[in-house]
């Protein structure tokens, strides 16, 4: 498919490419990955200026997104990636392909680091979703943070980068900018902008600290609502497909083909083609109703993908709808 940007993602490509230090703070429609698939494209073919990139994304936003952009966009058919997901053999493999973008879920992060045995030579850092590392104290925030000064090129994507307020933003924008604009310690940053609540462990921001802060770090900073750029029609669809697994999908054909499943302790049988279809729906979403009444767990797929949806929309209400009440219990 032919790419055509609109102005704004004009404007976000050219500050990718112009900042070596970038927060592209866009909201959910407006095609980061697209943006900075081709801002990648050009710093990789047009100007020369990187080599190897790492693609840091939740696991189902590797394969059903970057991925799947990548194949979408004619610009983009020179630009070739290998997925580092599944057992460590299967990432390791992954890691000694020859490719532009290597693209690896952030749960694996700390691994690539500091157990993989694997040198750490990419020359440009994309971080999907950055509010994932607003926590200081967690590995994967301090795996990156040891191996931050070597990577030339960095790019954070999200939608809402202090959902939960503004200390979530130090984390962030110091895997960014090495500490220079909030302070390379949580520590300064707490005392320059905040007062400590009467517990001692919650923190309030000072008078005029939110425009402080902004104006810090606006330098490498875009933010872009979708209301502002884009002109909605009133629905948008979009459907986010959940594969199932080998064992997971296994069961579901068996249930399909004999119309039972037999486990320890109980059973699922359908006694027509109406009921194995009801049957069928629970399996797919995770969990069946046996013969005892009780719920058979079976797989957690459409809840990481959900999870991963949640996490997207960074405190946005999220409306749900489900089937069965262990679908909600499951939700829950």
């Amino acid at each position: 498919m032919k790419y055509k940007p609109h102005d704004y993602q004009k404007f976000a490509v050219d500050f990718i490419e112009t900042h070596p230090e970038a927060a592209v703070l866009l909201e959910c429609g407006l095609g980061k990955t697209s943006i900075t698939l081709t801002a990648l494209n050009d710093l990789m073919f047009d100007k020369f200026e990187v080599r190897k990139v790492l693609i840091i994304a939740p696991i189902r936003v590797c394969k059903n997104s970057w991925a799947a952009e990548i194949a979408k966009w004619d610009h983009l058919e020179r630009l070739n990636y290998s997925l580092v997901l599944g057992s460590r053999e299967q990432r390791l493999a992954a890691l000694r392909q020859k490719a532009d973008l290597y693209i690896i879920n952030r749960e694996n992060v700390q691994w690539l680091i500091e157990s993989s045995g694997m040198p750490f030579d990419f020359d440009m850092v994309v971080i999907d979703e950055l509010s994932s590392f607003k926590n200081h104290q967690s590995k994967r925030f301090k795996a990156l943070r040891k191996v931050r000064p070597f990577v030339k090129r960095i790019v954070g994507l999200t939608g809402t980068p202090c959902s939960n307020g503004l200390m979530d933003l130090w984390a962030q924008f110091r895997l960014l900018d090495k500490g220079e604009r909030l302070g390379k310690r949580i520590g300064q940053y707490r005392d320059a902008y905040f007062t400590p609540d009467w517990n001692g462990f919650t923190y309030t921001p000072r008078k005029g600290a939110e425009k402080e802060i902004y104006g810090k770090i606006a330098d490498i900073s875009i933010s872009m609502k979708t209301i502002d750029h884009l002109t909605m029609p009133e629905l948008v669809t979009t459907a986010d497909r959940v594969e199932l697994d080998e064992k997971a999908a296994a069961i579901y054909k068996d249930m399909e083909q004999d119309m039972c499943l037999d486990f320890v302790r109980d059973s699922i049988t359908a006694a027509n083609a109406g009921v194995l279809c009801g049957k069928l729906t629970q399996l797919a979403s995770g969990a069946v109703y046996t013969d005892g009444g009780n719920v058979m767990r079976i797989h957690s797929h459409k809840l990481d993908a959900l999870e991963d949806l949640i996490e997207a929309q960074n405190g946005k209400p999220v409306l749900i709808a489900y089937w069965y009440k262990h679908e909600r219990d499951s939700i829950m």
